[in-house]
């Protein structure tokens, strides 16, 4: 018998036809939209007059335009994104396909709260327009992100040509320390292989230290596999990840849960299973860890420096590298714990579910953003901020200085048009930091939510663990 990987086996199963030169024609089981791109793909099908094949099997959310301001109606800071929101609205109702609306208990970012309705399972072939859709990986699916186009052709032929992918295990031994978080994981895993470090890979997360995570902590890791270029990510499923599963809305019920979960105990990496590339890293080696500059592969711990041009030659040319260092105002050596911050900002599909707020709480509690700091948390979804509001988190972000939020991408983008004031520093909790990514001229510095916490209350970045309990 030829032992596969789990991505092999993922493959094949969906496997409509082999169309050779390394392409291959597969099932899509789900496709999830949201607004910003939404009413693009769902209009242009009913021009054509294409019904969507299986109309159950598309979600679509209100996540990346939406106005997260308390008291929030459809009208958005942008422009045009009351236009969305209401085309895409309008589009999903023609097309009967399932919207998590404005109002609805179970809306938030698309990434969120696909995993808290179960609508990704292990073993399915999931698709979006959006980056991150890696993020739901961490479940065992095949999932990946794709253009407006491409959710068209999926929506209305449940099927879509696929390049293969290569294979890539990223291999993390031992346990990570005390204070060290997934977050801090993935961004030591970008420093050391670069934002181009699994391009055209398909990545599966192995390891004690990966097995040990939490669900949400996987998620995290699959999240940020987009900013390694990855196709997609993959944690094979075990106890954890079906204990999350059960009982969610769209997950299989009595015994059809219990056929499920006998097949999904299946979907692993055969122990002599051959990937293309490997890498190996020991997590007692991670630390809590921010960027610097304008790419993901710009970070180091919390204790270290802007790193001289000799030390990453090897990931950036010299003109990326001094236009880096120009935009966020530093110099090489330059130490980043004890820079002044302007603004802190916890949220996004990274860090927006409901243990990375008690994270950061943790570190609030009793303590007060410092003077000139704007500080802002936006739930992940709906259900994080129910649960953080009975639990009385929002109470701790409140009377420490921060506002409360509800869900949607936020401030991890400009695209809502509300943004952080020209050339202000900024730590969050989110995935992306290139140039004006949080508004133009703004300087962001990626970190865990409890490393913009600390940095929020001390008003420089800090490490949370030197503030102690």
């Amino acid at each position: 018998m030829v032992s596969l990987t789990l991505f092999e086996k993922l493959w094949r199963e969906p496997l409509v036809a082999d169309l050779g030169g390394g392409e291959a024609l597969g099932l899509v089981a789900r496709v999830f939209l949201h607004e910003r791109t939404g009413s693009i793909a769902l209009e242009s099908l009913q021009a054509a007059g294409r019904p969507l094949l299986a109309p159950r099997q598309v979600f679509c959310t209100m996540d990346h335009v939406v106005d997260t301001r308390p008291g929030r109606t459809d009208e958005t800071l942008m422009l045009t994104g009351g236009a969305f929101i209401r085309a895409t609205r309008a589009a999903a109702e023609r097309a009967g396909v399932q919207l998590f609306d404005l109002g609805d208990p179970r809306q938030g970012i698309v990434h969120v709260i696909s995993p808290e309705q179960g609508v990704v399972l292990p073993g399915l072939t999931v698709v979006c327009p959006d980056s991150h859709t890696s993020t739901q990986g961490a479940f065992g699916a095949l999932a990946w992100g794709v253009g407006s186009t491409e959710a068209e052709h999926a929506m209305a032929t449940g099927t879509l040509r696929v390049k293969r992918p290569r294979t890539l295990r990223i291999t993390v031994d031992g346990r990570l320390g005390a204070g060290v978080t997934a977050k801090d994981l993935a961004l030591h895993i970008i420093s050391r292989l670069s934002a181009s470090g699994a391009r055209s890979f398909a990545v599966e997360y192995a390891g004690e230290a990966v097995e040990a995570l939490s669900m949400e902590g996987r998620m995290t890791l699959c999240n940020m596999a987009a900013e390694l270029s990855a196709f997609g990510a993959l944690v094979a499923p075990d106890a954890a990840a079906l204990d999350y599963l059960h009982g969610r809305p769209y997950a299989p019920q009595d015994q059809a849960w219990d056929r499920a979960a006998a097949h999904w105990s299946t979907l692993r990496s055969d122990p002599d299973a051959a990937f293309d590339l490997e890498h190996r890293f020991d997590a007692a080696e991670v630390a809590p860890t921010v960027t610097w500059g304008t790419s993901p592969q710009h970070a180091v711990p919390l204790s270290g420096r802007t790193p001289a041009f000799e030390d990453v030659a090897d990931q950036d040319s010299r003109e990326s590298y001094d236009k880096a260092l120009a935009y966020m105002g530093l110099q090489p050596g330059q130490a980043l714990a004890g820079l002044p911050v302007d603004a802190a900002f916890i949220g996004s599909c990274t860090n927006g579910r409901l243990s990375d707020l008690r994270s950061a709480a943790a570190v609030l509690r009793g303590r007060r953003v410092a003077a000139g700091v704007r500080a802002i948390c936006g739930p992940g979804s709906m259900a994080v901020n129910r649960e953080a509001e009975a639990e009385g988190l929002d109470q701790v972000f409140r009377a420490a200085g921060f506002e409360w939020r509800e869900p949607g991408c936020s401030m991890c983008f400009f695209a809502g048009a509300e943004s952080f004031a020209p050339q202000a520093r900024v730590v969050t909790s989110t995935n992306r930091n290139f140039e004006s990514r949080q508004g133009p001229g703004v300087r962001s510095h990626l970190a865990s939510p409890a490393t913009v916490a600390a940095s929020a209350v001390v008003g420089r970045i800090a490490d949370p663990r030197e503030l102690g309990p």
